[in-house]
């Protein structure tokens, strides 16, 4: 019995694949490295569903009939509460995916791609009393995502920027959030199911919920000079160096760069704010110095969450709204698995060691 299930391994996928020594992800076969910053949120998603679902659509396709699908889950966000728009943007936002209707077929799966896509930026907007804005089909679904947040056509390296993110983190191995999926999807309870299981796990703090604090971090240390003696000080308390170690990478994230370099067109353009990066390039540089320091045993370097933090503030998102943001790209990776592992395995039944009181002998 492994607690956590470390390294136990419980499906046979060709999804992906995360190379924790050698720092490597590879999604359908292409290296992370080739498809961030060159692929659209549509190319990776034909790329993830390709065979596992028919009909089979290419990126173009996709594009046409996600951009449909926008408009169509758009129907729920008229019947948005004051209920609903009390809860955290994540928790609103999985409210009215779960109003979707279940099923295992290519348009459900359409639905569940578009609804975090719409419904996010609308609670975002009513909950700071703005109306929510229509989705335009013709739009791609990352410059159609900050349209419908800001009100405003976003610029080309804004999309580029939304695209490599979302493409970033579509998928990666067995995390908790993709376990949770498979598990739903072996009972065959379908994959509006599989979904709600997974944004669930993904909200918990110790897998989505962390981007956010990195801001907090940043906040806290305010200037260049000052990130040593914070950072110092936080790990004299005890605490945890937020976008930092991974629970399989054993060297750099290789996600944590395909987000730095995406932010490289947005600062060359000045649609970022240059000081924060430059403090945020401190930090990580301090950072690393005295975690090697501190902690010589370990490896801990920059994880996808540091930079995440800075892409996601600098494109207009609320750090409230991150996991919501995540839950954006990754549904298409939930919705893979959940596919494969209907397509291939079996109910997911694992066993318990039972370590209770055993009942007195007669």
């Amino acid at each position: 019995m492994k607690n956590g299930l470390e390294d136990v391994i419980a499906a046979e996928t060709q999804l992906s694949d995360v190379d924790g020594e050698a720092g490597r992800l590879i999604i359908r076969g292409v290296s992370l490295d080739h498809l961030a910053g060159s692929s659209t949120y549509e190319d990776v998603a034909a790329l993830l569903l390709d065979g596992l679902i028919e009909p089979h659509l290419d990126a173009s396709e996709l594009r046409c009939r996600l951009g449909k699908a926008r408009r169509e889950v758009f129907a729920e966000v008229e019947t948005v509460d004051t209920r609903l728009l009390a809860l955290p943007p994540v928790d609103a936002m999985r409210a009215l995916v779960a109003r979707l209707p279940d099923g295992e077929d290519i348009d459900t799966a359409l639905r569940l791609l578009a609804a975090p896509a719409v419904f996010l930026p609308a609670v975002l907007r009513l909950q700071r009393g703005e109306k929510p804005l229509k989705p335009d089909a013709g739009l791609p679904q990352s410059a159609d995502i900050l349209r419908m947040l800001s009100g405003a056509v976003p610029s080309a390296e804004q999309t580029a920027a939304l695209d490599t993110y979302l493409v970033t983190i579509s998928d990666h191995g067995l995390n908790a959030s993709t376990f949770a999926s498979r598990v739903i999807a072996s009972t065959r309870a379908g994959l509006t199911s599989s979904v709600l299981a997974a944004i669930s796990a993904l909200k918990g703090p110790l897998h989505g919920g962390a981007p956010g604090p990195v801001l907090d971090m940043l906040d806290g240390i305010g200037n260049e000079a000052n990130a040593g003696p914070w950072l110092r000080s936080a790990l004299d308390r005890g605490e945890r160096l937020m976008g930092f170690g991974h629970r399989v990478y054993r060297v750099r994230d290789p996600r944590a760069d395909a987000l730095k370099n995406a932010l490289k067109p947005l600062g060359a353009t000045g649609q970022v704010n240059t000081s924060r990066i430059a403090l945020a390039e401190a930090v990580e540089q301090a950072a690393l110095a005295i975690l090697k320091e501190r902690k010589p045993g370990r490896s801990l370097d920059v994880n996808v969450e540091f930079y995440t933090a800075l892409l996601l503030e600098s494109l207009g998102f609320p750090r409230e709204a991150f996991t919501g943001v995540f839950a954006i790209g990754r549904t298409v990776g939930w919705i893979a698995h959940a596919c494969e592992q209907a397509l291939e395995g079996r109910l997911i039944r694992p066993r318990s060691v039972y370590v209770g009181p055993l009942p007195e002998a007669a």
